[in-house]
């Protein structure tokens, strides 16, 4: 598990506040550290999976207004096979294999209702190795994982960037 500091957990809330501000705006936000600084531990948040930076599309805006979850029971020996052919469909927005009563849950973003409807009886229902759907439409998202924080216990004890300890060190 990647370790993770106060600042690097101010630097991912700034960038889920606004994923364009530049690091000399985030570091002028969190205090006594440098534009490099920022850079630096971005960069390293990068580079070992902590975040991603992109861009994520509101299907809402797109006039796709209507989301649902279904979940399939499917053989034993074909899960994977169902979830990578749901994964490459682009009317679903998540795919994951879970343990249970379901084997696969997806969620799908579509126009309407009978819109769903469809998707669900003529094109996920005649997936090969799919025996049953439950659907439920989703009528209100209140959280969303894009909206996930680091946690505040998951952010260890702070240490002193770099540059501070290099200020320090010269005046002695």
């Amino acid at each position: 598990m990647a370790a993770i500091e106060p600042i690097d957990r101010q630097i991912v809330d700034l960038l889920m506040e606004d994923g364009r501000m530049s690091c000399a705006e985030m570091a002028r936000r969190i205090g006594p550290v440098s534009e490099r600084t920022v850079r630096y531990r971005l960069e390293r948040l990068i580079r070992r999976g902590v975040i991603q930076v992109v861009a994520i599309p509101n299907p809402k805006a797109l006039g796709y207004s209507v989301i649902a979850d279904v979940f399939l029971q499917v053989d034993p020996a074909r899960i994977m096979d169902v979830a990578q052919r749901l994964a490459a469909l682009e009317f679903v927005s998540y795919v994951s294999c879970s343990l249970g009563e379901q084997d696969v849950s997806v969620q799908v973003v579509a126009r309407d209702n009978a819109e769903v409807y469809a998707l669900v009886t003529e094109v996920i229902a005649h997936i090969p190795g799919v025996r049953k759907t439950t659907t439920l439409i989703v009528p209100r998202v209140l959280k969303d994982v894009y909206q996930w924080r680091i946690p505040v216990g998951l952010a260890g004890p702070s240490t002193r960037p770099a540059e501070i300890d290099e200020t320090a060190s010269s005046r002695r």
